[in-house]
């Protein structure tokens, strides 16, 4: 049938059939459709997710280093010597 919309077309491959086969086996109609919007509701959480663990690690970032410019909490003696000794093997 024409129509002006997107078609897809989806291969049963062993990852998908195997994805599948739970739902067959209980009984559960399989509506591609469904699981389309169902997947992509999933995959939209997880990339905001990993998002937010990375904006929270570059804000973190951003505070240790604002911090280690400022001096605050940190002794920049120790850190030097850390920095220095570290290198150096036994």
């Amino acid at each position: 049938m024409p129509t002006t919309r997107k078609r897809h077309t989806i291969t049963e491959t062993p990852p998908v059939e195997e994805a599948l086969a739970p739902l067959r086996a209980s009984g559960i109609s399989v509506d591609v459709s469904e699981l389309v919007i169902k997947g992509a509701g999933v995959k939209l959480d997880e990339a905001r997710e990993v998002q937010a663990n990375d904006d929270r690690r570059r804000a973190l970032r951003e505070r240790f280093l604002d911090r280690t410019r400022r001096g605050a909490g940190i002794d920049l003696d120790v850190a030097l010597k850390v920095r220095e000794d570290a290198w150096i093997e036994s």
